[in-house]
C-alpha cells in the first residue's frame, strides 16, 4: 500500500520541515539504505517522516509497496519540484523530510543540498569510493550547509576504516561518530519491508543506525 501525508488544518503557521539530505555521487554508497533506516528510527522516535525519492531508479518508492505503516512516507519527486514536495511535507505534519538524491546527478543533488539543514555523506572504506567522494564534497560546500561524512559498509575487524577516516579527515568535514557494519541484516530487513531497528531490534545494525539517528537529529536541533 503506497502511504500518503495526513493532511491537517493548520491552526498556526508550522516552522519548516528539518530536512536531511543523503549525498553521493557514486553509486553503490548506501544512500537508499540509510536514508530508509534513518526514516524508521525517526518514525519509531514518534517524529512523522518522509522520505522524498529524488533517485529516478525509485528503489525507496518500490521498497514502501512491501510495507503496511505509513509512517515513514515515501514520495517519488524531481529536483525542480523539491520546493513544493517540502511544502507538501510541511502542511502535512511532518517533522522530518530525509532525501535520497541519485548518483551522477550534480545539478540535482545541488537543489538538494541548498535545501538540506544537514547533509550526510555515506562513503564506504575502500579505494573507489574515497577516490569519487571529492565531487560530492564540492556539491556539499557549494551549497553552503553543513555536511557530514557517514563510513559506510564498514567490516569488522579491517584497517581499512580506520584509513578511510584519515583519508576523509583532508577535506575537512567532521565524521559522524557511528560507523555503519556490511551486516546481511540491511538486506534481509530491507527485502520484508523493514529496517534494521524493526526487523532486529537488539542488533549491531539497529544499534549503529539509532546512534547516527540520534546525531543528525542533534547537529539540526530536533525537538526530542
Amino acid at each position: 500500500m503506497q502511504p500518503h501525508l495526513q493532511s491537517r488544518a493548520p491552526t498556526c503557521q508550522r516552522e519548516d520541515v528539518k530536512t536531511i539530505v543523503l549525498l553521493s555521487q557514486k553509486g553503490g554508497s548506501g544512500k537508499t539504505t540509510l536514508s530508509l533506516n534513518m526514516a524508521i528510527a525517526a518514525a519509531n522516535a514518534k517524529l512523522s517522516t518522509v522520505v522524498i525519492d529524488l533517485d529516478p531508479q525509485q528503489s525507496a518508492s518500490r521498497w514502501a509497496r512491501l510495507r503496511d505503516d505509513e509512517n515513514p512516507v515515501i514520495i517519488s519527486g524531481h529536483a525542480p519540484n523539491l520546493a513544493a514536495l517540502l511544502t507538501q511535507a510541511r502542511d502535512g505534519g511532518a517533522d522530518l523530510a530525509i532525501i535520497d538524491t541519485a548518483p551522477k546527478s550534480e545539478s540535482a543533488s545541488l537543489t538538494a543540498a541548498k535545501a538540506a539543514d544537514l547533509i550526510l555523506i555515506p562513503c564506504q572504506p575502500s579505494s573507489l569510493d574515497l577516490d569519487a567522494v571529492a565531487d560530492s564534497v564540492n556539491i556539499a560546500k557549494l551549497s553552503g550547509r553543513p555536511a557530514v561524512f557517514v563510513l559506510n559498509g564498514c567490516k569488522a575487524g579491517s584497517s581499512l576504516t580506520e584509513m578511510a577516516a584519515e583519508a576523509l579527515a583532508d577535506y575537512g568535514l567532521p565524521i559522524a561518530p557511528a560507523r555503519i557494519g556490511n551486516r546481511v541484516a540491511f538486506i534481509k530487513s530491507l527485502t520484508e519491508g523493514k529496517g534494521v531497528v524493526e526487523y532486529e531490534p537488539s542488533g549491531r545494525s539497529a544499534q549503529e543506525v539509532r546512534q547516527l539517528f540520534t546525531h543528525a537529529r542533534k547537529l539540526v536541533a530536533m525537538k526530542t
